[in-house]
C-alpha cells in the first residue's frame, strides 16, 4: 500500500466529509480514524476498487455515531445520523478545503498551519518544526484557527478574491521552505516540495487560471536552482556564482511551458511576470537584464510593493548602473529599515559602484537583522575588510 495514496486522499476525504457534516475538527478526527484502519487493513486485504469511497464510508459511519451518541441533546444532527452514508461524489473536494484553510478571518499564519495540517497531511509536531516553534504553541495556533473558522461559519466561496488568498498562502509555505527566515537551514526541502504538490493540486483543479499556471512556473523556476544555491556544509551560493550545470533541467522545460502558456492566455498576473523573470534568469548564456528590468517594471505598475521595487533596483543597477540602483533603494528606507535585504542589496550596489568601506558596513548590518544562520554568515563574510 501506499503512503503516498492516503496522502492523497486524505483532503479529498476531509472535503467531502465538511462539505456534508460542516464540523471540521469531528470530520478530521474521523477522517484520521478512516486512515488509520486504511493503514491497518489495506496491506492485509489489498487497496480497494475505490478506495476513496472506502475511505468516505468508514469516516462517514464514524461521524455518524458520533451524531447518534448526542441524540438527546442535539435533535437536528440526530435526524441527520439516521440517513446513510453519502454516496461518494465524483468531485475533489481538496479545493473546498483550501479555501476554508484560507479563510480571510484567520491571520496569514493560521492559514498557512491550517493548510500543512489539513490539506497537506503535515503532524503538528512537523509543522512546528519547520516555523521554529514549540508544539504546543502550534497546536495552539491551529486550534484557535478551526475555532476561528467555526465561529465565521466557513463556507466553500470560488471567488476571485479567495483564490487569492490560497495563492499567497502557497506562496508564502514556499518561500519558507526555499530560505528558511530563522534557524540552522538554508532551506527546507519538505516544505518546498509541499507547496509544489498543493499547487499543482490547484492547477489540476483549476487548468484555465493563468495565476496558478504561473505561480506553479515560478515555484518550478525556483526550485530548480535548489541544488546550487547551497555550497559545503549548507553555506549560501548567491545566484550569480551558481553552477548552472547543476540546475534541475527538467523543472525548468516544465516551468518555461508553463509560463509561456500563462502569459499567451491572459489577463497578465504578478506570478505569471514573476514566472517570467525566473525563466529569463534560467536562460543560458549571458542574462539579459534588459528584459528583466522591463518585466519588473511592469510589475511595479499591475503589483506594486516594496519587495518588487527591491529587486528592480538589481535591475536598474545592472543596466544603468549602482547609481540609479542605490537611487531606487533610497525610496524604500521608510518601509525596510529594519529588514536584511534592503540592507544586503545596498551593499550589493554600493560594491558595485567600488565603495567597499561602505558595503562592508552593510553586508555587516544585514547580518546583524537576519535571523537565518547561513544567510547571516555569509553576509558576515562578505562585510570583512578586504586585503
Amino acid at each position: 500500500m501506499s503512503e503516498e495514496l492516503l496522502r492523497e486522499l486524505a483532503p479529498r476525504v476531509l472535503g467531502a466529509l465538511v462539505r456534508r457534516y460542516g464540523q471540521f475538527d469531528a470530520c478530521e478526527d474521523a477522517v484520521q480514524e478512516a486512515l488509520l484502519a486504511a493503514a491497518t487493513q489495506w496491506p492485509k486485504e489489498g487497496v480497494p476498487d475505490n478506495p476513496k469511497g472506502w475511505l468516505v464510508t468508514v469516516a462517514s459511519r464514524r461521524m455518524i455515531d458520533e451524531i447518534r451518541s448526542e441524540e438527546a441533546r442535539r435533535r437536528r444532527e440526530a435526524e441527520q445520523a439516521l440517513e446513510e452514508p453519502p454516496a461518494v461524489p465524483d468531485q475533489d473536494d481538496t479545493l473546498t478545503l483550501l479555501f476554508m484553510c484560507c479563510h480571510p478571518s484567520l491571520t496569514p499564519a493560521s492559514q498557512i498551519a491550517l493548510t500543512l495540517r489539513a490539506v497537506g497531511g503535515l503532524t503538528t509536531a512537523e509543522i512546528a518544526g519547520a516555523f521554529l516553534v514549540p508544539e504546543p504553541t502550534m497546536a495552539q495556533r491551529i486550534s484557535r484557527a478551526k475555532a476561528t473558522i467555526k465561529k465565521a461559519g466557513a463556507t466553500f466561496e470560488l471567488t476571485p478574491n479567495r483564490l487569492d488568498v490560497v495563492l499567497h498562502v502557497l506562496y508564502l509555505i514556499f518561500n519558507e521552505g526555499y530560505t528558511a527566515t530563522s534557524g540552522p537551514d538554508l532551506q527546507r526541502a519538505d516544505l518546498t516540495s509541499e507547496a509544489i504538490r498543493l499547487t499543482r493540486t490547484v492547477r489540476r483543479l483549476l487548468p484555465d487560471d493563468g495565476e496558478v499556471a504561473g505561480l506553479l512556473a515560478l515555484m518550478l523556476l525556483t526550485d530548480a536552482r535548489r541544488t546550487a544555491r547551497a555550497g559545503p556544509g549548507g553555506s549560501l551560493v548567491p545566484l550569480a556564482e551558481q553552477d548552472r550545470s547543476l540546475w534541475d533541467k527538467d523543472l525548468i522545460a516544465e516551468g518555461v511551458e508553463l509560463v509561456t502558456g500563462a502569459l499567451s492566455a491572459g489577463p497578465l498576473g504578478a506570478y505569471q511576470l514573476q514566472a517570467a523573470i525566473a525563466a529569463v534568469h534560467s536562460e543560458e548564456g549571458e542574462t539579459d537584464w534588459p528584459q528583466i528590468l522591463a518585466l519588473y517594471e511592469l510589475l511595479a505598475r499591475i503589483a506594486p510593493g516594496p519587495m518588487v521595487t527591491l529587486n528592480q533596483a538589481v535591475a536598474v543597477a545592472m543596466v544603468r548602473g549602482p547609481l540609479e540602483g542605490l537611487a531606487l533603494l533610497g525610496t524604500l528606507e521608510a518601509e525596510l529599515a529594519d529588514h536584511h535585504r534592503l540592507h544586503a542589496v545596498r551593499a550589493h550596489l554600493l560594491e558595485m559602484a567600488g565603495r567597499h568601506e561602505e558595503a562592508g558596513a552593510a553586508y555587516l548590518r544585514a547580518a546583524e537583522l537576519t535571523s537565518s544562520l547561513p544567510e547571516r554568515r555569509y553576509l558576515e563574510e562578505r562585510g570583512r575588510p578586504r586585503s
